[in-house]
């Protein structure tokens, strides 16, 4: 909509503050979320789609540019910013570099060299179908000719956007949600996204934190129906970006019978498969189940770019059964393609089983569980509430005891309190989170960067806590009820999620947890001094 505005006045030249947004309706893409216009010129050089995509950024662009012009470096730049934002695994240069660099890899034949097919050289294909048979334990061997290779999993998103959706129709979601999937289907294919938003507090059959549940799904959908507006598929993230949730095998049927019942196509995007770092947590992909409830519908995603902690390289893989979604997505792979050489270097990695399995898993999941043990430790002694979960390289965590006021604009604030302290994290808008004061944090890092950032996390934490208690003691009559943020009623410290083996799972020990968290979130002892009594 607000493109067919831009393009009604004509496109070209003229302030951008001219232009009049009309609100979209509460559960679509809601254009104001990332597009920063403020202050910006639109170009006469540019189409209208040429100025949207210019300005079609948020905290997380802005937060990332500012790291690149001042990045934290130990001897040339220790005062820069130290990067908790952007989700990368840099625990494992040392394996990685080794491995690419051996002599398997260093092989240029006269096909590399060449154009090849645009689903990706036939070897490369047929590796990804063992590579995936093996690790997500499908009941029978998966077929190269379901198998599509690009250049990393946001064109996937933007070429399954494109193929699966007609312009303004739209994809449901549940939020929080990795926030560049947005830009990856909206800016290419003009595809809107439905928000089935979740929330932390436990209610109706929920049984954790920010739960997705088919009651939720179907209110979504048929809110979005209601509005007029055609969803068309769901999207999965298994494990979840950015809450770490790994879905059971009985929550995945369910949503893939849910989007059989109502003919929606489900992209499952499961990056961070490999990236579960505690035994006791199992995670279970969608091509390893038994019966997929409607197969032609389901189409599964994954990449090295997390699991192989090689986020430069770009890299995708698409499995469908749909050949029809298949040539599609092919027929757009001219814009996404791989290079030779790197295809014959992704297909030796995947095929040293020995190496994965006895060198680099084992070595991979035992640093990315100290480093998540590390900032987990330092945010149990600062109080601070957070899901505890056991996969993929970041921590959900509740900061909106810090907010002077329960609002985006204050979450904004804190957010960029941090990076005035030279630390990057994610705020919860960038994900679409619904209660401001959520923040992401990425943890795969250094010991040496994991400290100094957490140091700098702490100095902005305790100076706001003596902001806040300073303007409370300003203003003795004013009540808890006045829009301040709080955590100390919600779960914190939550435990992996294990599915309950019956309805009345509740445990002592689950209520016993419960009770210490509120001790530790509370702030009233911090402002019932003995001191204000006196």
């Amino acid at each position: 909509q607000a493109l067919s505005e831009i393009e009604g006045m004509g496109g070209r030249g003229g302030n951008l503050q001219e232009m009049r947004v009309r609100p979209l309706a509460k559960r679509r893409v809601d254009v104001h979320g990332f597009c920063n216009p403020s202050g910006f010129q639109r170009s006469p050089y540019l189409s209208a789609r040429g100025n949207f995509a210019t300005i079609f950024q948020g905290s997380s662009e802005e937060g990332y540019k500012a790291y690149h012009a001042d990045k934290y470096d130990e001897d040339k730049n220790p005062n820069g910013i130290i990067n908790f934002g952007t989700s990368e695994n840099k625990l494992c240069f040392d394996l990685m570099s080794k491995r690419l660099t051996q002599a398997d890899m260093n092989v240029i034949d006269p096909p590399l060299l060449q154009y090849p097919d645009w689903k990706g050289h036939l070897f490369l294909r047929e590796e990804v179908a063992r590579f995936l048979t093996y690790y997500c334990k499908a009941p029978a061997p998966l077929k190269a000719d379901n198998v599509i290779v690009l250049n990393g999993c946001g064109s996937l998103f933007s070429a399954l956007a494109t193929v699966l959706c007609d312009p303004g129709e739209a994809v449901l979601i549940a939020t929080p949600f990795y926030g560049g999937i947005t830009q990856s289907i909206f800016l290419y294919g003009n595809v809107k996204l439905v928000y089935v938003y979740l929330d932390s507090k436990i209610t109706g059959t929920s049984t954790r934190p920010f739960q997705l549940t088919v009651e939720k799904l179907e209110k979504a959908l048929q809110d979005a129906r209601a509005e007029g507006v055609t969803v068309r598929a769901l999207i999965l993230l298994n494990p979840q970006n950015p809450l770490g949730d790994i879905y059971s095998l009985s929550e995945l049927r369910d949503y893939l019978e849910f989007a059989k019942r109502h003919e929606l196509h489900v992209i499952v995007d499961e990056i961070y498969m490999l990236s579960v770092f505690d035994e006791s947590a199992t995670f279970h992909s969608v091509l390893g189940m038994d019966r997929l409830p409607d197969p032609q519908r389901t189409h599964v995603m994954w990449g090295i770019t997390k699991d192989f902690a090689v986020s430069g390289i770009r890299f995708g893989t698409l499995y469908t059964e749909n050949q029809d979604v298949a040539d599609a997505v092919a027929s757009l792979c001219y814009f996404h393609g791989v290079c030779g050489p790197v295809q014959h270097q992704v297909a030796q990695l995947l095929r040293d089983r020995d190496w994965i399995n006895h060198v680099y898993l084992r070595t991979n999941h035992a640093r990315l569980k100290a480093a998540h043990t590390y900032v987990t430790d330092e945010l149990k002694t600062l109080g601070v509430p957070f899901l505890n979960r056991n996969a993929g390289f970041f921590v959900w965590i509740d900061f909106r005891k810090y907010l002077k006021t329960a609002t985006f604009e204050e979450e904004l604030l804190l957010w960029k309190r941090f990076l005035d302290n030279k630390v990057l994290l994610s705020c919860g808008k960038a994900f679409e989170c619904g209660e401001p004061g959520w923040f992401r944090i990425i943890f795969a890092d250094k010991t040496n960067r994991l400290q100094l950032g957490m140091q700098r996390i702490r100095k902005v934490l305790e100076e706001r806590e003596q902001e806040i208690l300073a303007e409370e003691k300003e203003q003795p009559c004013q009540s808890d009820q006045d829009g301040k943020a709080d955590s100390t009623d919600e779960v914190i410290f939550v435990s992996r999620h294990q599915e309950p083996a019956c309805a009345s799972s509740s445990s002592l020990g689950d209520l016993i947890g419960l009770l210490q968290q509120q001790m530790r979130s509370s702030d009233w002892l911090q402002k019932n001094t003995a001191e204000q009594f006196a």
